[in-house]
C-alpha cells in the first residue's frame, strides 16, 4: 500500500514527534539515537510496516502509517533532527531563565530575612 502524505501533514507529524521528545527532556538522547540509525531510515520504515498490526493497537493507525512513509525520506529525518535540536535549545534557554529568576527570588528573600534579623538583634542591644 502506497501512502502519500502532504507536506503540511508531514511537518505537523514531525513537529509533534519532536515536541514529544523535548517535553520529556529526551532531546539529546533522541538526537543521538536518530543520528545513529540515520543510515538505516528506509529499513526502519520497513520494520515499522512489519510491526504495524501490533503497533496500531497502541497508536493511531492512520498516523502510524503516515509516519512510516515519512521517515523513508532522508530530508524528513534531517528536518526532525533540526526541529528536535531547535526545540531542545529553546527548552533549555527557558529552563535557564527560570532558574535565574528563582535564584534571584531566593537571594531577595534571604536578604529580607537577614535585614529583619539584624533589625531584631539591633533593637535588643
Amino acid at each position: 500500500m502506497i501512502i502519500e502524505v502532504s507536506e503540511d501533514k508531514t511537518v505537523e507529524l514531525l513537529d509533534r514527534v519532536a515536541n514529544f521528545f523535548v517535553e520529556r527532556r529526551l532531546g539529546s538522547a533522541s538526537l543521538m539515537f536518530i543520528e545513529s540509525i540515520y543510515p538505516l531510515n528506509f529499513i526502519i520504515s520497513q520494520l515499522m510496516y512489519f510491526v504495524a498490526p501490533f503497533a496500531e493497537i497502541i497508536f493511531n493507525p492512520v498516523e502510524y502509517q503516515q509516519f512510516a512513509a515519512i521517515i523513508k525520506k532522508e530530508e524528513n529525518i534531517k528536518y526532525l533532527l533540526d526541529k528536535i535540536d531547535e526545540l531542545d535549545t529553546e527548552f533549555h534557554k527557558k529552563l535557564k531563565e527560570e532558574k535565574k529568576k528563582d535564584k534571584y527570588k531566593h537571594k531577595k528573600r534571604r536578604q529580607r530575612f537577614f535585614r529583619k534579623l539584624s533589625r531584631l538583634l539591633g533593637k535588643r542591644d
